[in-house]
């Protein structure tokens, strides 16, 4: 059973439905107990940092995160979820959950492309990988795939061990990132086509 955390930050249904397409069983919950008892568990999400972190803590689900990785269960964020899991976002001067040491930036209007044009903010569209480092859930994944943006801002961890893969968009920024048995996209993997479901199903099964 795979639990996908409920924290009022919207596109949930859209991510249990890709699951599901999988022929994985999951949940939408909130609850802790049910948290708890789920194999392994998809932090995803869009909206801002600060209620996406006020919701967290309202519910709980702050510390059901943070014990579900000290014991090793397999945690998958997708993007908000890959960056409020950093100490601090620019977005709402928002503290985070601090599970990885960095800073969640914000694109900047002064920023452009290659070909000298402004960037548009948010950044929202198809865009490669550049792997820095092999990982179970890049499997199959190949170095033509390509994957559904729509953000912001984005994260910058402070070790650069935790960049898993970057992507250039007027700047290279980190589009993966995690450790041990966290692994967080900032991408919309529901919404990446077969790349993604390839990542999502390589997630069913990963032990980290």
């Amino acid at each position: 059973m795979i639990a996908i955390i409920d924290y009022d930050a919207g596109n949930l249904t859209s991510v249990q439905r890709a699951v599901s397409h999988l022929g994985i069983e999951c949940m939408v919950t909130k609850e802790q107990a049910e948290i708890e008892a789920a194999e392994r568990i998809i932090f995803p999400g869009v909206g801002a940092a600060g209620a996406a972190m006020q919701s967290l803590r309202r519910y709980g689900l702050d510390r059901a995160l943070k014990e579900a990785l000290a014991i090793g269960k397999p945690v998958l964020g997708i993007c908000i979820g890959s960056q409020i899991i950093l100490t601090h976002s620019e977005e709402n001067d928002t503290p985070c959950l601090d599970f990885l040491n960095g800073t969640v930036r914000s694109f900047s209007p002064d920023n452009r492309t290659e070909d000298g044009q402004k960037l548009k903010i948010p950044h929202m569209g198809w865009n490669g990988l550049d792997v820095k480092q092999p990982h179970p859930l890049l499997s199959g994944v190949s170095a033509s795939d390509e994957f559904y943006f729509v953000h912001s801002y984005y994260p910058e961890p402070q070790n650069p061990d935790s960049v898993i893969a970057v992507t250039n968009y007027g700047i290279t920024f980190a589009s993966i990132v995690g450790f041990n048995n966290l692994f967080a996209t900032q991408f919309h993997l529901e919404k990446s086509g077969p790349p993604g479901l390839k990542i999502l199903d390589n997630f069913c099964t990963w032990q980290p």
